[in-house]
């Protein structure tokens, strides 16, 4: 996430290429033509002992020569000369390089000698970077780039040239174009915070095989997307592929996860990965997930309909006043409807007049426009009749607009009209409708990311008391617990396990089970002594109602008549009876080596195959993420959507899966957590099998998980100068209904001095960013006093965590109560402890009050007059 060094590696104003040279098959040598041939306007400095010029530019025989420090270096030399350059380049003041190749072995001292010379390292193994609105061609790239809105990432070098390719053929164009390499320094999450920020730069593209930092990647991800579409091809779908990548391994379904938490989009192979290029370049965002498909052929658009289906996108509904108006002008045997066939004879003006119709109809809020070829309408005449109908018509903007001209003979000019006129093009139906459904799916991504979750009746949680079974356990040398042995565990977060009859011998006891004609038994260990097996018991697992009546009397009859002292839960009974036709389902935690502990949804009763069989999330979770998870699962076949009998209550599975999750989150010990299965009877979830394994665990527990949780420990009881008590705690996402009563009882005034406008209304985006902060880059502190919010402060660090910007806002109606003051006592101590730097804000003269709670609190107060604000900043750290 670190920012320093950036600046100097992607706006350099000087580039020194050590190792340049005039012969055209070395490095040295394509990366000075590369950097002359793209216009850069900075000063170029090889660096060579060999020649006094290279390509017409005078060369300097060392690093120590250099009139100036560079702000970049690229490295074209043998890697074994990379360390001794290194250092000269830091000892010269350079701020950044790209080193074109080095082994495995160097990068260790490579990483240390780049962080002691403060150095930021692209590479090694890099292909390079291009900024074409630089004119900036610092790679081995031997194809132009043109300039677009387009930011590329790729960890491949491979993957870069053929999009590079692809692109130049296409005339598409990017803002920035990045091979990282084995991202010894720069990382992904790094560019992901440079390019949120870039004003050239409307949508981003990641090639990636692997992270070194899944928390830093998801947490960057989530606030790169939150300001324009990303979207993610990853390489290594399966174990042997990963195994090929020499990337870590772990699930699939993990990356899908993360990819979906953060808000991206993935895209699944090289075919949709070109289509999401023309995608982004060209296409505007979707208002609504609306379609109309209008065509020439009945074929082609029933193609592009399968395509829609199988991807489970909507067709827009025709209205009548727009049904009547397609009518009109349409020839008998033409019936208005979606698709609309506009027939095999369907001329350019027929196009042109159906495009403008439809255009100014409020019923739909994408067209995908198909032409087969035809010599009724010309390819290229037709085209353009759409190009021009689409720049004239008022409501154009409102509308995502696809085409796809089909042919490989009369349709590729057709297509270069388009692209040149920023409209998406593609050759099939089928690539039209996935580019379509591309965008569609992001929308539905960042719907997600904004939901505003249900808050759940009050879930039990005892973490205390887990804790000091889980480290009774260990204690005792027991690493893997059954189902009876993590009753209590379970029970402290509200999970229910099925009592179980109790006997002194299970053998005996399976026998009796087996002489009466009901096999299914486990051996248990005694719920009462749950880390040790002296007491043995059975637990009779019986499938239906009917089962359990003929059953019962006879088992019961047979542990009482050998064991009297046995103990016997006739509970059993009529929990069993009750679960007669219940749904199977499985939840398994598991520690995957990139995202840390993943939280797996699938079916009970069959051979667990999680890449196969389930569908997967990374904790934390919340009730309306625990809901896209089951959703998810349905959707997908992994889980049913309801039993033999009763249709799954996905908000009492939600509840469930929240409380599984805040078992993980809250006890790090548990390194694998195996429910099997979970029995679902209508509202009723009960644990009917379950498989603990426990590990000592050192360290910081939250730097396990992909996401930060929610951090209870900032929570803090206090109370007004008058005496009434408060809760001092971090807002959660489920805060938005409370955090808008809030606002509303927030004069203009005040609104005004914290946000420096009029505010009429805040949105549900609006609020739904406030509230689904990440706990990693901002803070934000709500008072709450009787379940109201009375008062918030909030920071937001920078990507280098040293500086932060804070507010302090409190409802206008208790002010005077010194309610202010501890927000911002609270605000000051949280970012001290986070490392932070230096706090700083901005007010307005007139917010007198503020001025003189910063005043009091140590705050340095700059008045400054003329831009009608004040300046305050507080150093947090005494060596700051």
């Amino acid at each position: 996430m670190s920012q320093r060094g950036l600046e100097a590696l992607l706006r350099p104003k000087s580039i020194a290429v050590i190792g340049a040279s005039p012969r055209p098959e070395r490095a040295g040598y394509l990366m000075m033509r590369n950097l002359l041939a793209g216009g850069f306007s900075g000063s170029i400095l090889p660096v060579t002992p060999k020649y006094q010029a290279v390509c017409g530019v005078m060369a300097w025989p060392d690093v120590a020569s250099l009139p100036f420090a560079p702000d970049l270096a690229v490295i074209c030399t043998h890697s074994r000369h990379n360390i001794v350059l290194l250092q000269a380049l830091g000892e010269r003041g350079c701020k950044a390089c790209i080193i074109l190749s080095s082994p495995g072995s160097q990068h260790d001292e490579l990483r240390e000698c780049a962080s002691r010379l403060q150095i930021r390292l692209l590479g090694p193994n890099s292909l390079g970077l291009l900024a074409p609105w630089q004119g900036l061609n610092a790679s081995f790239s031997p194809v132009p780039i043109y300039q677009g809105r387009l930011a590329f990432i790729s960890q491949s070098a491979a993957v870069s040239n053929t999009i590079l390719d692809w692109a130049q053929q296409r005339q598409l164009g990017f803002s920035w174009f990045i091979a990282l390499g084995d991202s010894l320094d720069i990382d992904v999450d790094d560019l992901l915070d440079f390019l949120a920020r870039d004003g050239k730069t409307s949508a981003i593209l990641l090639c990636l095989e692997q992270l070194s930092d899944a928390r830093r990647f998801v947490s960057a991800a989530r606030s790169a997307a939150r300001n324009k579409p990303v979207l993610v091809i990853k390489s290594g779908r399966s174990q042997q592929a990963r195994q090929l990548l020499g990337a870590p391994g772990g699930m699939d379904g993990a990356w899908d996860a993360a990819i979906q938490r953060a808000g991206l989009l993935r895209v699944q192979d090289m075919h949709e990965l070109f289509s999401a290029v023309e995608t982004l370049s060209y296409m505007r965002p979707l208002r609504g997930e609306r379609l109309m498909i209008i065509s020439n052929g009945a074929a082609p658009a029933a193609l592009a309909l399968d395509a829609l289906d199988a991807r489970g996108g909507k067709l827009a509904t025709l209205g009548e006043a727009l049904t009547a108006a397609l009518q009109s002008c349409l020839p008998d045997g033409c019936q208005a409807g979606n698709p609309l066939d506009l027939k095999d004879d369907a001329t350019p003006e027929r196009y042109q007049q159906v495009v403008s119709l439809l255009l100014g109809s409020h019923d739909i809020d994408a067209l995908l426009v198909i032409y087969a070829p035809s010599a009724v309408a010309p390819a290229t005449l037709t085209a353009q009749r759409l190009i021009e109908v689409t720049a004239k018509h008022p409501r154009a903007k409102q509308i995502a607009l696809l085409t796809n001209w089909c042919g490989e003979f009369s349709a590729p000019e057709a297509r270069r009209h388009f692209s040149e006129a920023g409209i998406p093009t593609y050759r099939t139906p089928e690539g039209a409708v996935t580019a379509f459904m591309h965008m569609v799916e992001y929308r539905r991504n960042q719907k997600q990311l904004r939901e505003t979750p249900a808050l759940p009746a009050d879930l039990a949680t005892n973490t205390a008391e887990a804790h000091q079974l889980i480290h009774l356990a260990l204690k005792e040398g027991v690493t893997t617990l059954d189902t009876h042995e993590v009753q209590g565990i379970l029970q402290a977060y509200g999970l229910t396990t099925l009592p179980t009859w109790i006997a002194s011998d299970s053998v005996e006891a399976v026998q009796i089970a087996s002489q009466a004609g009901y096999p299914i038994a486990l051996k248990l260990r005694s719920p009462d002594i749950p880390h040790k097996s002296e007491v043995q018991g059975v637990m009779l697992y019986l499938r239906s109602a009917g089962e359990v009546q003929q059953a019962a009397e006879a088992i019961i009859d047979r542990v009482k008549l050998a064991w009297p002292q046995a103990r016997i839960d006739g509970l059993l009974v009529q929990s069993m009876a009750n679960r007669a036709g219940a749904q199977e389902l499985r939840i398994v935690m598991e520690q995957d080596p990139v995202f840390g502990p993943v939280i797996m949804l699938g079916e009970g009763g069959i051979e667990w195959q999680a890449e196969r069989q389930a569908a997967v999330a990374l904790p934390p979770l919340n009730m309306a993420l625990a809901r896209y998870l089951i959703i998810q699962a349905i959707k997908n076949g992994k889980i049913r959507g309801r039993s033999a009998l009763s249709p799954l209550d996905i908000s009492g599975l939600s509840r469930v899966l929240v409380q599984v999750s805040n078992l993980i989150v809250d006890c790090p010990e548990i390194r694998r957590l195996d429910i099997h299965p979970l029995l679902a009877a209508g509202e009723t979830f009960s644990l009917l099998d379950v498989t603990m394994q426990l590990a000592p665990f050192d360290g910081d527990p939250e730097a396990r998980l992909a996401i930060r949780p929610y951090p209870h420990q900032l929570e803090e009881q206090a109370q007004l100068k008058n005496g009434e008590p408060l809760l001092f705690r971090p807002i959660l996402p489920e805060d938005e209904p409370l955090l808008q009563q809030f606002i509303a009882r927030v004069t203009k005034e005040d609104l005004y001095y914290r946000y420096f406008s009029e505010i009429n209304e805040f949105t549900h985006d609006d609020l739904a960013n406030m509230t689904q902060i990440d706990y990693d880059r901002e803070m934000a502190i709500v008072a709450v006093r009787q379940h109201e919010i009375v008062g918030v402060t909030r920071a937001v660090s920078d990507a280098d965590n040293v500086d932060a910007e804070f507010s302090v806002l409190v409802r206008s109606d208790l002010k005077g109560l010194g309610l202010g003051r501890q927000l911002l006592e609270k605000m000051i101590d949280y970012t001290r402890q986070h490392g932070l730097l230096k706090l700083n804000g901005i007010t307005m003269p007139n917010n007198r009050g503020m001025i003189a709670l910063a005043r009091k609190l140590g705050f340095t107060v700059d008045i400054q007059l003329e831009d009608g604000i004040v300046a305050l900043s507080l150093t947090l750290q005494e060596n700051g």
